[in-house]
């Protein structure tokens, strides 16, 4: 059984930042893909960002690229998104994701290829 529990949002004024940080209860963590995605009302999911499992390849939207790093720390089951700059646009639900293939070299940006999600956690920027 593979949990994920995001945390970090909240209320930031616009051009402020935020990290969100995911924790992942699986025992081999290292070997899978992670994902951000996030949803905003009346909005479709939207991929963020991506890290392959050794964190060797990132990937991010177009939209937050030069605003938002992701990160993990293998040892502590955690993956990281740092947001910086934040725009109203950036308000959503953020949720984590893993992608249950191990050590695979492609890293996904379409949420339909992760297998387990996180309950979300909300950001709010305030313009």
């Amino acid at each position: 059984q593979v949990q994920l529990v995001e945390s970090g949002g909240g209320l930031v004024q616009a051009g402020g930042s935020l990290r969100l940080s995911c924790a992942a209860s699986v025992r081999t963590f290292s070997s899978y893909t992670m994902g951000w995605f996030r949803q905003a009302p009346g909005k479709e999911h939207e991929f963020v960002a991506a890290i392959s499992w050794n964190g060797g390849r990132t990937y991010y939207a177009d939209s937050v690229k030069g605003r938002f790093t992701i990160s993990r720390d293998n040892a502590k089951n955690r993956m990281y998104l740092q947001m910086n700059s934040l725009k109203s646009e950036d308000t959503a639900v953020y949720y984590c994701a893993v992608d249950g293939s191990p050590y695979t070299n492609v890293v996904h940006t379409v949420g339909n290829e992760y297998d387990y999600w996180g309950q979300g956690t909300q950001v709010t920027v305030s313009s």
